[in-house]
Protein backbone atom coordinates (compact mmCIF):
# COMPACT_ATOMS: atom_id res chain seq x y z
CA UNK A 1 0.00 0.00 0.00
CA UNK A 2 1.31 3.31 -0.49
CA UNK A 3 0.32 4.90 3.07
CA UNK A 4 3.13 3.78 5.49
CA UNK A 5 2.15 2.41 8.74
CA UNK A 6 4.14 5.81 10.05
CA UNK A 7 1.15 7.78 8.88
CA UNK A 8 -1.95 5.88 11.11
CA UNK A 9 -4.04 8.47 9.24
CA UNK A 10 -3.33 7.96 5.58
CA UNK A 11 -3.07 4.13 5.92
CA UNK A 12 -6.70 3.77 7.67
CA UNK A 13 -8.37 6.30 4.69
CA UNK A 14 -6.67 3.75 2.37
CA UNK A 15 -7.86 1.36 4.06
CA UNK A 16 -11.45 3.06 3.76
CA UNK A 17 -11.12 3.81 -0.21
CA UNK A 18 -10.33 0.11 -0.57
CA UNK A 19 -13.77 -0.82 1.47
CA UNK A 20 -15.74 1.84 -0.93
CA UNK A 21 -14.02 0.33 -4.16
CA UNK A 22 -15.55 -2.85 -3.65
CA UNK A 23 -18.57 -1.89 -3.67
CA UNK A 24 -18.28 0.35 -6.65
CA UNK A 25 -20.83 -0.94 -9.48
CA UNK A 26 -18.78 0.35 -12.22
CA UNK A 27 -16.09 -2.12 -10.84
CA UNK A 28 -17.90 -5.03 -9.54
CA UNK A 29 -21.48 -4.37 -11.99
CA UNK A 30 -19.60 -5.74 -15.35
CA UNK A 31 -18.61 -9.41 -14.43
CA UNK A 32 -21.95 -10.33 -13.79
CA UNK A 33 -23.45 -9.27 -17.14
CA UNK A 34 -24.92 -11.82 -19.18
CA UNK A 35 -22.24 -12.61 -22.62
CA UNK A 36 -25.17 -11.21 -24.94
CA UNK A 37 -25.35 -7.49 -23.97
CA UNK A 38 -26.81 -6.55 -27.25
CA UNK A 39 -30.06 -7.48 -26.29
CA UNK A 40 -32.78 -4.53 -25.65
CA UNK A 41 -33.35 -4.22 -21.82
CA UNK A 42 -36.06 -2.39 -19.40
CA UNK A 43 -34.14 -1.02 -16.64
CA UNK A 44 -36.03 -0.27 -13.01
CA UNK A 45 -34.71 0.21 -9.49
CA UNK A 46 -34.83 1.71 -6.33
CA UNK A 47 -31.54 2.62 -4.00
CA UNK A 48 -28.57 5.08 -2.49
CA UNK A 49 -26.16 3.18 -5.23
CA UNK A 50 -29.41 2.46 -8.02
CA UNK A 51 -27.83 6.02 -10.28
CA UNK A 52 -24.19 4.80 -10.49
CA UNK A 53 -25.58 1.01 -10.78
CA UNK A 54 -27.54 2.28 -13.74
CA UNK A 55 -24.60 4.20 -15.16
CA UNK A 56 -22.16 1.42 -15.32
CA UNK A 57 -24.90 -0.71 -17.02
CA UNK A 58 -24.99 2.05 -19.56
CA UNK A 59 -21.36 2.03 -19.70
CA UNK A 60 -20.85 -2.20 -20.53
CA UNK A 61 -24.56 -2.80 -22.26
CA UNK A 62 -24.71 -2.80 -26.18
CA UNK A 63 -27.99 -3.25 -26.61
CA UNK A 64 -30.67 -0.76 -26.40
CA UNK A 65 -31.64 0.32 -22.66
CA UNK A 66 -34.36 2.38 -21.40
CA UNK A 67 -36.40 2.66 -18.21
CA UNK A 68 -36.04 4.35 -14.65
CA UNK A 69 -34.21 4.02 -11.35
CA UNK A 70 -35.22 5.66 -8.01
CA UNK A 71 -32.49 7.13 -5.57
CA UNK A 72 -32.49 10.16 -3.19
CA UNK A 73 -32.02 13.89 -3.27
CA UNK A 74 -28.86 14.96 -3.69
CA UNK A 75 -25.92 14.85 -5.69
CA UNK A 76 -26.03 11.44 -8.17
CA UNK A 77 -24.08 9.86 -11.37
CA UNK A 78 -26.17 10.89 -14.53
CA UNK A 79 -27.66 8.84 -17.10
CA UNK A 80 -27.96 9.32 -20.82
CA UNK A 81 -30.31 6.40 -21.63
CA UNK A 82 -31.93 5.34 -18.09
CA UNK A 83 -34.23 8.38 -16.41
CA UNK A 84 -33.09 8.92 -12.38
CA UNK A 85 -36.04 10.24 -10.63
CA UNK A 86 -35.15 11.45 -7.20
CA UNK A 87 -37.04 10.80 -3.96
CA UNK A 88 -36.76 10.89 -0.21
CA UNK A 89 -35.30 8.38 2.48
CA UNK A 90 -35.49 6.57 4.84
CA UNK A 91 -39.40 8.02 4.93
CA UNK A 92 -41.01 7.99 1.68
CA UNK A 93 -42.61 10.86 -0.02
CA UNK A 94 -45.05 11.46 -2.87
CA UNK A 95 -42.10 11.64 -5.28
CA UNK A 96 -41.36 8.26 -4.42
CA UNK A 97 -44.85 6.64 -4.72
CA UNK A 98 -45.02 8.22 -8.08
CA UNK A 99 -41.92 6.88 -9.37
CA UNK A 100 -42.74 3.70 -8.15
CA UNK A 101 -46.24 3.71 -9.82
CA UNK A 102 -44.29 4.62 -12.89
CA UNK A 103 -42.33 1.58 -12.52
CA UNK A 104 -44.79 -0.94 -11.93
CA UNK A 105 -46.64 0.95 -15.35
CA UNK A 106 -43.30 0.44 -17.34
CA UNK A 107 -43.07 -3.22 -16.35
CA UNK A 108 -47.17 -3.75 -16.93
CA UNK A 109 -47.81 -6.03 -20.36
CA UNK A 110 -44.57 -7.43 -21.56
CA UNK A 111 -44.01 -10.99 -22.96
CA UNK A 112 -41.74 -13.49 -22.32
CA UNK A 113 -39.71 -11.80 -25.30
CA UNK A 114 -38.49 -9.15 -23.16
CA UNK A 115 -35.86 -8.49 -20.78
CA UNK A 116 -35.71 -6.75 -17.08
CA UNK A 117 -33.35 -5.71 -15.28
CA UNK A 118 -34.27 -4.66 -11.73
CA UNK A 119 -30.64 -2.62 -9.77
CA UNK A 120 -31.45 -2.82 -5.94
CA UNK A 121 -29.47 -1.06 -3.34
CA UNK A 122 -29.77 0.06 0.02
CA UNK A 123 -32.54 2.62 1.04
CA UNK A 124 -34.42 0.77 -1.59
CA UNK A 125 -37.61 0.12 0.56
CA UNK A 126 -38.12 3.57 1.19
CA UNK A 127 -37.32 5.06 -2.14
CA UNK A 128 -39.50 2.15 -3.80
CA UNK A 129 -43.04 3.02 -2.08
CA UNK A 130 -46.31 2.21 -2.99
CA UNK A 131 -48.75 1.72 -0.75
CA UNK A 132 -51.21 -1.72 -1.01
CA UNK A 133 -54.51 -0.73 -1.94
CA UNK A 134 -56.72 1.47 1.05
CA UNK A 135 -53.56 2.15 2.35
CA UNK A 136 -52.33 5.82 2.04
CA UNK A 137 -48.77 7.73 1.98
CA UNK A 138 -49.39 9.35 5.37
CA UNK A 139 -50.28 5.50 6.54
CA UNK A 140 -46.52 4.31 5.58
CA UNK A 141 -44.82 7.50 6.73
CA UNK A 142 -46.50 7.22 10.03
CA UNK A 143 -45.45 3.44 10.46
CA UNK A 144 -42.24 4.07 9.13
CA UNK A 145 -41.05 6.98 11.40
CA UNK A 146 -42.85 5.53 14.36
CA UNK A 147 -40.51 2.07 13.76
CA UNK A 148 -37.50 4.21 13.22
CA UNK A 149 -37.99 6.06 16.49
CA UNK A 150 -38.29 2.86 18.60
CA UNK A 151 -35.43 1.33 16.84
CA UNK A 152 -36.84 -1.72 15.03
CA UNK A 153 -34.44 -3.80 13.31
CA UNK A 154 -34.21 -3.42 10.03
CA UNK A 155 -35.56 -6.93 9.00
CA UNK A 156 -38.75 -6.02 11.31
CA UNK A 157 -39.52 -2.66 9.19
CA UNK A 158 -38.92 -4.59 5.81
CA UNK A 159 -41.55 -7.01 7.08
CA UNK A 160 -44.08 -4.35 7.64
CA UNK A 161 -43.37 -2.50 4.63
CA UNK A 162 -43.88 -5.88 2.47
CA UNK A 163 -46.88 -6.21 4.13
CA UNK A 164 -47.99 -2.77 2.78
CA UNK A 165 -46.98 -2.33 0.24
CA UNK A 166 -47.80 -3.20 -3.82
CA UNK A 167 -44.45 -3.41 -5.08
CA UNK A 168 -42.57 -5.10 -2.25
CA UNK A 169 -42.54 -8.78 -1.26
CA UNK A 170 -42.26 -9.88 -5.04
CA UNK A 171 -44.66 -8.14 -6.45
CA UNK A 172 -42.67 -6.01 -8.94
CA UNK A 173 -41.67 -9.89 -10.03
CA UNK A 174 -45.34 -10.46 -10.35
CA UNK A 175 -45.89 -7.28 -12.70
CA UNK A 176 -42.46 -8.02 -15.20
CA UNK A 177 -44.04 -11.83 -15.49
CA UNK A 178 -43.41 -13.49 -18.05
CA UNK A 179 -40.45 -11.07 -18.74
CA UNK A 180 -37.37 -12.46 -18.44
CA UNK A 181 -36.19 -10.66 -15.13
CA UNK A 182 -32.76 -10.13 -13.79
CA UNK A 183 -31.77 -8.60 -10.50
CA UNK A 184 -28.36 -7.03 -9.36
CA UNK A 185 -28.32 -6.01 -5.84
CA UNK A 186 -25.69 -4.39 -2.97
CA UNK A 187 -26.91 -5.32 0.03
CA UNK A 188 -26.48 -3.13 3.20
CA UNK A 189 -29.04 -5.24 5.66
CA UNK A 190 -27.58 -8.01 8.21
CA UNK A 191 -27.31 -11.47 6.39
CA UNK A 192 -27.52 -10.31 3.40
CA UNK A 193 -30.87 -12.14 2.42
CA UNK A 194 -32.33 -10.94 -0.81
CA UNK A 195 -35.51 -10.69 0.53
CA UNK A 196 -34.91 -7.74 2.86
CA UNK A 197 -32.06 -5.88 0.63
CA UNK A 198 -34.92 -3.17 -0.54
CA UNK A 199 -37.90 -5.62 1.20
CA UNK A 200 -37.33 -7.97 -1.79
CA UNK A 201 -39.29 -6.78 -4.93
CA UNK A 202 -38.27 -9.28 -6.63
CA UNK A 203 -37.65 -12.51 -4.84
CA UNK A 204 -39.75 -14.32 -2.63
CA UNK A 205 -40.25 -13.52 0.65
CA UNK A 206 -41.16 -16.29 3.65
CA UNK A 207 -42.59 -13.68 6.35
CA UNK A 208 -46.15 -13.40 6.62
CA UNK A 209 -48.82 -10.95 7.38
CA UNK A 210 -49.44 -12.54 11.04
CA UNK A 211 -45.63 -11.90 11.37
CA UNK A 212 -46.13 -7.92 10.55
CA UNK A 213 -49.09 -7.47 12.96
CA UNK A 214 -46.78 -8.90 16.15
CA UNK A 215 -43.88 -6.88 14.80
CA UNK A 216 -46.35 -3.96 15.41
CA UNK A 217 -47.48 -5.06 18.35
CA UNK A 218 -44.18 -5.81 19.67
CA UNK A 219 -43.09 -2.31 19.33
CA UNK A 220 -46.24 -0.34 20.24
CA UNK A 221 -46.95 1.44 17.21
CA UNK A 222 -50.03 3.20 16.35
CA UNK A 223 -51.80 2.94 13.36
CA UNK A 224 -55.24 3.25 12.03
CA UNK A 225 -58.24 0.06 12.11
CA UNK A 226 -57.93 0.02 8.39
CA UNK A 227 -54.20 -1.31 8.70
CA UNK A 228 -54.93 -3.95 11.07
CA UNK A 229 -58.11 -4.96 8.96
CA UNK A 230 -55.38 -5.35 5.34
CA UNK A 231 -53.13 -7.16 7.57
CA UNK A 232 -55.65 -10.17 8.50
CA UNK A 233 -56.60 -9.95 4.85
CA UNK A 234 -54.89 -12.91 2.67
CA UNK A 235 -54.86 -10.06 -0.05
CA UNK A 236 -51.89 -8.78 1.88
CA UNK A 237 -49.62 -12.13 1.71
CA UNK A 238 -46.44 -11.57 -0.04
CA UNK A 239 -45.40 -13.85 -2.81
CA UNK A 240 -44.04 -17.36 -1.90
CA UNK A 241 -40.96 -19.64 -3.13
CA UNK A 242 -43.83 -21.40 -5.18
CA UNK A 243 -44.92 -18.61 -7.24
CA UNK A 244 -44.07 -19.86 -10.82
CA UNK A 245 -43.15 -15.86 -11.21
CA UNK A 246 -39.37 -16.44 -9.86
CA UNK A 247 -38.74 -19.28 -12.06
CA UNK A 248 -35.60 -18.81 -13.99
CA UNK A 249 -35.51 -15.35 -12.41
CA UNK A 250 -31.69 -15.00 -11.43
CA UNK A 251 -30.88 -12.89 -8.35
CA UNK A 252 -27.24 -11.65 -8.22
CA UNK A 253 -25.41 -9.78 -4.81
CA UNK A 254 -22.62 -8.16 -6.68
CA UNK A 255 -21.48 -6.42 -3.40
CA UNK A 256 -22.10 -6.52 0.38
CA UNK A 257 -20.74 -5.28 3.48
CA UNK A 258 -18.42 -8.84 4.52
CA UNK A 259 -16.74 -8.65 0.76
CA UNK A 260 -15.54 -4.40 1.80
CA UNK A 261 -14.21 -5.41 5.05
CA UNK A 262 -12.64 -8.45 3.21
CA UNK A 263 -11.28 -6.00 0.93
CA UNK A 264 -9.72 -3.74 2.64
CA UNK A 265 -8.49 -6.48 5.53
CA UNK A 266 -6.38 -8.41 2.88
CA UNK A 267 -5.02 -4.76 1.95
CA UNK A 268 -3.98 -3.98 5.80
CA UNK A 269 -2.81 -8.16 5.71
CA UNK A 270 -0.47 -7.52 2.60
CA UNK A 271 0.54 -4.14 4.55
CA UNK A 272 2.28 -6.41 7.42
CA UNK A 273 -1.06 -5.39 10.07
CA UNK A 274 -2.37 -7.87 11.69
CA UNK A 275 -6.10 -8.24 11.28
CA UNK A 276 -8.47 -9.40 13.76
CA UNK A 277 -12.38 -9.61 13.91
CA UNK A 278 -15.01 -9.49 16.45
CA UNK A 279 -17.97 -11.50 16.37
CA UNK A 280 -18.85 -12.88 12.77
CA UNK A 281 -16.33 -14.00 10.63
CA UNK A 282 -16.28 -11.72 7.74
CA UNK A 283 -17.42 -13.41 4.56
CA UNK A 284 -15.35 -15.27 2.71
CA UNK A 285 -13.13 -16.25 5.13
Amino acid sequence: MRAGLDNPHEFLLELFQIAVAAADPHQILPPYLPKDTGQRALVVGAGKAAAAMASALEENWTGVLSGMVITPYGPSEPCERIEVVEAAHPVPDAQGENAAARILQLVSGLSADDLVICLLSGGGSALLSLPAPGITLADKQAITQQLLRCGAHITDINCVRKHLSNIKGGRLARACYPAQLITYAISDVPGDHPAVIASGPTVADATTSAEALKILRRYAIKVRSHILDWLQNSDSETLKVSDPVFRGNPFHLIATPGLSLQAAARAAHEAGVEVLFLGDTIEGE
